[in-house]
């Protein structure tokens, strides 16, 4: 399984509204929900990384 690392992000105060309210629609954390949406870009833009099959 991937590593996950925290950064830092700045948004506008209503695109972060409208992103907890999405996600709150869908039973999601707002974390959750930023997750599924950059995953759903990258799968559309066919830029998804590369499964990773090391046994770490």
């Amino acid at each position: 399984m991937a590593k996950k690392k925290a950064f830092a992000l700045r948004i506008n105060e209503d695109m972060l509204r409208a992103v907890e309210k999405w996600a709150a629609d869908e039973f999601r954390s707002t974390n959750g929900q930023l997750e599924w949406m950059l995953n759903k870009c990258l799968k559309d833009a066919k830029r998804q990384p590369k499964k990773q099959t090391s046994e770490d």
